[in-house]
């Protein structure tokens, strides 16, 4: 049979990030109604993958489980060229236990100075993943390509955003309004993909 998601079912955000989940509630547009795994005081799998897609599979499987619900998790980060692709899946741990960004970006603006480098440019990834409690899984992956800019600018969206200015544009996602962003960005990219395969 066709996996398929329904309009209307109740889904569970893996994800403790307030920003992430009011992202993808934006993206899913009104389409279910989602729980985040924070409210439901679900614990946070440890990431023990070594890809973006590994570890939205691990988040999804781990909050379908836990909640009985049909799970969407979402895995991404930025990769810096000139660091080898570094942060990369380790984005939000360069952020600390505190999930503080400003300290994340200025680290990534710390080793492209003590790596001398003149190419800035970077990519955003992001894996989703819809699990089905004890049932199969469909993880899709997009991407976003851009140059850092420093210092960051704007207070819009969250995460890396200040600093990354997608190709072709000359705000940051930071300064952009969040329908702009949702049109372009790579957690946007990857729904068309999982819109495809589900929906």
């Amino acid at each position: 049979m066709a996996l398929k998601l329904e309009p209307g079912a109740r889904l569970v955000v893996a994800t403790h990030n307030p920003g992430k989940a009011r992202e993808l509630a934006e993206i899913l547009d009104g389409r279910f109604e989602l729980v985040a795994a924070g409210e439901l005081g679900l614990p946070e799998p440890e990431e023990t993958e070594q890809t973006f897609c590994g570890n939205a599979l691990l988040k999804a499987r781990a909050a379908a489980e836990a909640s009985g619900l049909i799970a969407l998790a979402d895995d991404s980060g930025l990769s810096v060229a000139a660091l080898d692709g570094a942060p990369g899946i380790y984005s939000a741990r360069w952020a600390g236990p505190d999930r503080d960004f400003a300290l994340a970006m200025a680290k990534v603006e710390a080793r492209l100075e003590e790596a001398g480098a003149d190419d800035f440019s970077a990519w955003f990834t992001s894996a989703l993943c819809v699990a089905w409690p004890g049932g199969p899984a469909v993880v899709v992956e997009g991407r976003v390509d851009g140059t850092l800019s420093f210092p960051p600018r704007g207070d819009k969206g969250f995460g890396y955003d200040p600093i990354f200015v997608p190709q072709g544009h000359a705000l940051t996602f930071g300064e952009m309004e969040p329908a702009a962003k949702d049109g372009m960005s790579h957690r946007a990219r990857a729904f068309v993909k999982l819109k495809a395969a589900l929906l």
